[in-house]
Parts: structure tokens; sequence; C-alpha cells
């Protein structure tokens, strides 16, 4: 149908629904399943796929070269998300596995198991109940560009995939110190990584194959696969320098297996840009309406506007602005709410600043039925702010603006009768950043999904970084 002949009044409540509930994430899933799986009962699959739940569990493969620590990194990610660890050691251990009996005989005598075989022990692994409620983590597996194909043949496709890259020598030298406890399976190391108590230090032993010319064998064997094992993976690939703390390298790849990848879904944005006054809301708005077409929706202007076009609301708002008084939130939000729920928001989507500035406020937005989707709080120095606002003026004459630092006037004449607005004295401007302040730790648990940036960067740095915010999807929060 043509949209210009014949629009779609779609109430905002049903796209809010969609995207509260992910909707179209689950209905991709579920398709994605149907076609990996092809049951004989579609029907009894989906509601057993709906039934588990499990879209959002952990699947996420560490690769990395010998002494990488992926190991390590592989085991603090299953601490953390409490999920199951499969590597190559425990899937040949299992017990009454026939598949797991074969493997390690292979193992005993090669060290070393064939691609089809290992791709079958995870898939047999990935079956049980466990795996399917808590996620997996595959610990370097797979090693090569056909063990990936098998996989993928079988549905066995991670979300996450963790590659750590270090130099060779490097890891080389770690090689060399590393030392395992042999009662809990923990890795130390020599230089980086002693355990303090006396006990463990005297039970660790060194393993098998760390030589240093085993280990630039297998170094090579690493590099010549892993170029063909990465391609496969474009989309969910992050490479991690395993050339720093190992603390450092785990937050890292935690903060990554934790964030939701882009959607397909439709995303209609709903912005709201909170911060003190100065800290660049308006500009910040005005980009992202022009760039990507939103209702710039600025609070105090819409109220200016509506008294002058004299709109069903003017005569109630007359009187707060001829005493130059706060008007009512009651008032605000029927103007807020009729503006929102025009046609062009519905389909366009909003960027809207200068409401809510406190917790009741932000209720009555909610109330309202136009709770927003992107939550932004721009932080900027009380100082930059009194720099940014106390500093402008303005030419009687011409109307031309200026700011004594940043856009100072061409010449003495006209900086001679240059004028301050009163609202920027300083005076005013510390009790406006005052009472945003006093109220926003209250809007900012309120809007736990808010994403803070720092406003005191070039406005185009910043609006890169709210940009980023709106098209990508939320992150987890790290607990």
């Amino acid at each position: 149908m043509d949209a210009t002949s014949a629009p779609h009044r779609i109430p905002p409540e049903m796209p809010l629904y969609g995207e509260t509930n992910h909707v179209f994430e689950l209905m991709q899933n579920m398709l994605e399943q149907l076609l990996i799986h092809q049951p004989r009962d579609p029907i009894t699959f989906m509601i057993d796929h709906l039934q588990r739940d499990n879209d959002h569990v952990p699947r996420i493969v560490i690769l990395g070269p010998p002494a990488s620590g992926k190991t390590t990194i592989a085991m603090w990610l299953r601490k953390h998300l409490n999920s199951n660890l499969l590597t190559v050691e425990n899937l040949i251990a299992k017990d009454y596995s026939p598949l797991a009996a074969a493997a390690r005989k292979h193992y005993q005598k090669t060290k070393s198991v064939p691609g089809t075989l290992l791709v079958g022990l995870v898939e047999e692994c990935l079956a049980d109940e466990d795996c399917v409620q808590r996620g997996w983590i595959l610990d370097g597996i797979p090693e090569t560009r056909e063990q990936v194909l098998v996989m993928q043949s079988r549905g066995i496709v991670p979300r996450h995939v963790v590659v750590l890259s270090a130099p060779d020598m490097v890891l080389m030298e770690r090689n060399l110190g590393k030392r395992v406890d042999p009662q809990t399976g923990e890795i130390y190391h020599t230089t980086f990584d002693w355990p303090p108590a006396s006990d463990v230090q005297n039970r660790l032993v060194v393993p098998t194959g760390i030589s240093e010319l085993e280990t630039a064998q297998k170094l090579l064997e690493y590099h010549r696969n892993i170029v063909r094992v990465l391609p496969s993976y474009p989309k969910v690939l992050k490479v991690i320098s395993a050339d720093q703390p190992c603390v450092d390298v785990f937050y890292q790849a935690l903060t990554y297996v934790q964030t939701n990848h882009r959607s397909n879904a439709p995303f209609t944005p709903r912005v709201l840009l909170c911060g003190p006054v100065g800290s660049g809301k308006s500009l910040q708005a005005a980009l992202l309406a022009q760039k990507y077409s939103l209702i710039n929706v600025c609070c105090g202007q819409l109220l200016k506007e509506a008294v002058a076009e004299n709109s069903r609301y003017s005569l109630d708002l007359q009187p707060f602005f001829e005493k130059e008084i706060a008007v009512p939130d009651s008032i605000v939000a029927k103007v807020l709410g009729q503006r929102l729920g025009r046609h062009d928001c519905i389909q366009k989507g909003w960027v809207l600043h200068g409401f809510p500035r406190d917790l009741d406020q932000a209720h009555l937005l909610d109330h309202l039925g136009c709770r927003p989707n992107r939550v932004f709080f721009l932080n900027v120095p009380l100082d930059s702010i009194i720099e940014r606002l106390t500093l402008r003026r303005t030419d009687p004459v011409t109307g031309e603006r200026y700011h004594l630092m940043y856009k100072p006037p061409p010449t003495m004449e006209i900086q001679a009768r240059l004028l301050q607005n009163p609202k920027d004295a300083e005076d005013r401007v510390k009790f406006k950043i005052d009472l945003f302040y006093r109220n926003c730790a209250e809007l900012e648990k309120f809007y736990k999904q808010a994403i803070a940036v720092n406003g005191d960067q070039d406005p185009y740095t910043v609006f890169e970084h709210i940009e980023s915010g709106i098209i990508h999807p939320l992150p987890n929060k790290v607990l």
C-alpha cells in the first residue's frame, strides 16, 4: 500500500510491545532452529523451543595460539556466566559414550582427534540438558576450517567468537614457565602468576609439550589453520590482544560476550537526551534529527510554539509565560503527549530533550506511553559549562551570536556593543546545574539502561558515541 495515499495508523503500543518482548528476534531464532533441525512436526518443535527459553544463553568459542591464556579466560568465563566449558580433554574423557571411547583410543595413538569425531563429541555434549539450559563455551574448538564446516552443517553456530593474539616470542616465553595444578587443573606461571600458597606450589607439575621446539611447531600449525577459520565468523568475531594482564583480557572478553549483535528487527528510535544546561543536548538532538529524520522535540520550544500558535492549550499556558514561572507538569504532559502521539513521531521516531527533569516527570512520560528506548546522559564538568554559557554574547544590531573564547567578535566596535542574556549569568547557570544534579541520580536509577557519554569533547565525537548507542543493541549489564 502506498503510504503517501493511505498511511498506516499504527498504535504506538504495538511497536513498543514488539521491542519490549523482542518478538522479531524470537521469531527469527525459531525459524533458524526450524531450518537447522527440520523436524517432522514443526508445531511441536516450536512449542518445545519456546518453552525451553534459551535463546540468550552463552554460545561462545575461545580461540588462540598456545600460551595465549585461552583456557584461563575460558575457565573464568565459565565461572562468571555459570555455563559449561568444553575442551578436547573433557570431551574425550566422557563416560558411557562410544564416541568418546573411540576418540580416546585415537588420541592415545596420535595425540589428536579426527575433526569429524571431535565435532560429533561436541554435538553429543550440546544435546545434554545442562548445555541446552546454561549454554556452552568451546575452548580451542574448532581447530581447522574443516571442523568449522562440519559444525555449521550440524547447526553448531556460536554467538560470540573471541580470538586471543600475541607475538610468538611472548608466547614462547610464557609457555616455558607454564605449570599446572593436577588437582584443580588451574594453570600458573613461574614469573607472571605464581600461587601464594606453598602447598599449591609444591604440587605443581610441568606439563608435557612445552619445550621451545614443540611450542614453535604448535605455533606454526596454529597460524596455518587460524587464517582459514576466522573468515567463517565475520560478524561475531573479536580479536583481543593477549599481551596484557590476564584480568584485562578477561574483562574485554566478558564485555564482548555480554553484548548483543545488531538485529534485523524494525527499529524506531525514541531517544531521550539528559544533561545539565550547556551540555549540548540541543546540538546533538539537531544532528540526530538531521541524519536519521527523527522529530526533534525540545520541551521548552514546544510550549512556546503552543502559545504562539493559539493551540487548545495556549490559554492554559499563557498565564505561566506572562508571569515567567514554571508550567505545571500536568499541562506539560498534555502538550508533550499530543506531540509525541502524532503520526510523524510514531512513524519516524523522536529525540526529546528538556523533559523529564526529575523522577516524577519521568513517571509521567512513562504513563503517557512514550517510554524512550535509548537514553543518554551527557556529562560535562561544571567549569566547562560555565565557560560555554557565561561567555556567550549577542549583537543587538545584527542578532549575530558570539562567544568570547570560541567565536570572538571580529572588531572592537562590535565587541563594545555585545550584550549578555541574563539567563547566562554565572549565578543563574550554577543554580540550574545544581538543580539538575539534585535529581540526576534518581533519573539514572529509573533509566537503568541509560548510556553515559562524555559531553566535554568535540561535538561530532559526542555525536559518534550517541550514534553508536542508537544503532547497536543495548549491552547487557556486566555483573
